[in-house]
């Protein structure tokens, strides 16, 4: 239902935004660019789901193998203490707990082409333990929001795209990056955990946020202590080695419990395959009324009235033109990396709102397309509160992001 409302806002907006600029602002070629958009945005949507047809197949195929080969169900059985407080409806040693942690652990490295299949093996199983079938269950919207916030510890993309802008220190973003996506972060489980009552005052769920602040912490030092050639190798390793370890413990497993590993990939496999071909429609749907309402103009309106409304207030308003990427990132992904270098490229790599949108680009997630994604794959359409607690997180972030950024380069 909360999807059925934004479509349809989007797709207002972008026609009052249109008229608007048509009318007062002489731009008669608006709905030229809004059709061409459609069919843009259509491509885009069916490429996307394209590329992922064969990460799909890979993963699930993986997936499969580590279910019949037993390790889904250790990490499921090591993780329940935290879980079973975290996702209180998922019985404890379900295998849904594993499939959740392969996927946060694959966000936390930046492995996006891994985080998304795992992701979507995960909603399959909380969809099995779901009683209403095109309803959110309160597991999947923490789950949902845990992906929303997108917690990286290694944002690698953005220092490259640093690098490649000319920025001095390309490396300079990375400390302020994991703080605001860890704000982030925070602020969805609590918010998630006040909606659906759980207690966060439970001293195994307190002392694990604690180690997992203490964790933080000592990455970011570790990091801090490094230059950027011996960062980028060191991140770069440790992704490869645990995802390839992960492949290879999998296997090993398959074999010490003597199941068949090639017919488990690819019982997996065909599974991710179908998976992809059902997200297409929802992708059309959310990425064509993304397109529409960027292509009316919308968004540049938007971030005029807001640096206005700030200079109006008397507020430094430097943090305004890398606005941009953060109104976009919770939309597309593509669009806010779009929206980063655009930034970069004008402001200068090394200025505030360069820096500042890429702190943007790596505090949160894309919220609608992992909604569109996640939720379509298994059908869910009653949403729930998980928009409204996602775009709190998103918000959270932005804000963090903000204040880290005047903090380190005001």
């Amino acid at each position: 239902m909360v999807l059925n409302y934004i479509w349809i806002a989007f797709f207002l907006l972008a026609a009052v935004c249109a008229i608007i600029q048509c009318l007062f602002l002489g731009n008669t070629g608006v709905f030229a660019d809004i059709i061409n958009s459609t069919f843009d945005s259509s491509k885009t949507a069916f490429e996307i789901s394209l590329g992922l047809t064969g990460v799909l197949s890979l993963w699930m195929g993986v997936m499969k193998i580590g279910e019949n080969g037993g390790m889904v169900n250790v990490l499921s059985r090591l993780l329940s203490p935290l879980f079973t407080r975290l996702f209180p409806d998922i019985p404890k040693g379900h295998p849904a707990t594993g499939h959740i942690f392969m996927n946060i652990a694959a966000n936390m490295l930046g492995l996006d082409n891994a985080a998304t299949p795992l992701g979507l093996k995960a909603m399959e199983s909380m969809q099995e333990l779901n009683t209403k079938k095109d309803t959110a269950s309160n597991p999947m919207i923490m789950f949902l929001v845990l992906n929303t916030s997108g917690l990286t510890i290694i944002p690698v993309s953005i220092m490259v795209y640093r690098a490649q802008m000319g920025a001095a220190q390309p490396t300079d973003i990375f400390v302020p990056i994991l703080l605001a996506t860890f704000v982030a972060t925070l602020a969805g489980i609590i918010i998630v955990s006040l909606y659906q009552k759980i207690n966060l005052f439970n001293p195994i769920l307190l002392g694990t946020l604690s180690i997992l602040c203490t964790f933080v912490a000592g990455v970011i030092w570790a990091f801090s202590k490094m230059d950027k050639d011996t960062m980028d190798l060191v991140s770069g390793m440790a992704a490869n080695i645990i995802l390839f370890g992960i492949i290879i413990s999998f296997i090993i497993a398959g074999v010490k419990h003597k199941i068949n590993v090639y017919d488990s990939f690819i019982e997996g496999a065909k599974e991710g395959f179908s998976t992809a071909v059902r997200v297409i429609p929802y992708l059309v749907a959310i990425l064509v009324a993304i397109g529409v309402f960027r292509a009316s103009g919308g968004m540049d309106l938007l971030i005029s009235g807001i640096n206005w409304t700030v200079e109006a207030c008397g507020l430094n308003a430097d943090f305004v033109p890398a606005l941009p990427t953060a109104l976009m990132k919770p939309l597309s992904g593509s669009g806010a990396r779009g929206m980063m270098v655009d930034t970069m490229q004008s402001m200068g790599a090394d200025s505030f709102a360069g820096r500042l949108s890429c702190i943007f680009q790596g505090s949160t997630d894309t919220t609608f397309y992992i909604l569109a994604v996640y939720f379509g794959s298994v059908g869910i359409k009653n949403t729930r509160h998980a928009v409204t607690c996602g775009l709190l997180a998103d918000l959270a972030g932005v804000i963090a992001a903000i204040a880290i950024a005047y903090l380190f380069f005001g």
